[in-house]
């Protein structure tokens, strides 16, 4: 089973504590300093768009861009919900193609990481640098190595909800700096019997050098790194990097 598939139809449940809106008000102080207070952005990896609506609501005009059509259901239903104005598009993110250039693209809750070979993180750089406005910019959060083999490790997670539950299984490979995910999700069903899928899912650690050189290999630039979503610089014990790179001219 590829990602994202039946955990899509369990996910806001499972990751409701993500501070999305935390997120959304340090993206949109980011984009506003560097004078995107409007316009067309997408958001790569929107998932079921949690980001992409909180983004719509601060005013800007939002397409999202997903790989997994189980996860898009869902977003599109919420749009049904809100009401909002948004373009969703059944795309991977490192063969996406839109129908002009965006002020902004970005990227959450890990989006990145999901890149675990260095040359789709870098063809995935040059789609998005070729869809940027000038000087328009690319901000994405990311992982960091101390998170992966300091925080999370080899660990268990296990949650359990009335109709859900799910066992997290973490293994993190220092050589490689990709973490595998095994992910075993239990459904209730209508007969009330709980029905067993897994997943698979693999991320991968990349330095802030890594991302300079990737980005230099784009045609990019490089602009900043904050420790997640504040506003202070990136360090070693960070567990989450936002980063800033800058379409440089086509």
């Amino acid at each position: 089973m590829s990602e994202y598939e039946r955990f899509a139809e369990v996910y806001d449940q499972f990751m409701d504590e993500i501070p999305y809106e935390n997120w959304c008000a340090g993206l949109t102080a980011l984009l506003k300093k560097h004078h995107i207070e409007d316009g067309l952005v997408a958001e790569l990896g929107c998932g079921t768009g949690t980001m992409t609506e909180l983004l719509a609501r601060a005013g800007y005009d939002m397409t999202g861009i997903d790989s997994s059509a189980e996860m898009l259901q869902q977003a599109l239903m919420k749009r049904d919900e809100s009401g909002l104005e948004i373009l969703y598009l059944l795309q991977d993110m490192r063969e996406f193609e839109l129908y002009g250039t965006m002020r902004a693209i970005v990227a959450v809750c890990d989006t990145m990481n999901y890149l675990t070979d260095a040359d789709d993180f870098i063809t995935t750089l040059e789609l998005v640098n070729n869809y940027l406005d000038p000087k328009g910019l690319f901000v994405f959060d990311l992982k960091t190595e101390h998170w992966y083999r300091d925080v999370l490790g080899d660990h268990t997670q296990a949650v359990s909800e009335e109709d859900a539950a799910y066992i997290w299984e973490n293994n993190y490979d220092e050589e490689t700096k990709i973490n595998s995910y095994d992910l075993t999700i239990f459904e209730k069903g209508e007969d009330d019997r709980f029905d067993r899928f897994n997943e698979y899912h693999e991320q991968r650690a990349y330095s802030l050098n890594e991302i300079r050189t990737m980005a230099e290999a784009a045609g990019m630039d490089f602009v900043a790194a904050f420790d997640d979503y504040t506003e202070n610089e990136a360090r070693p014990d960070s567990e989450r990097v936002l980063v800033v790179l800058r379409e440089r001219g086509k």
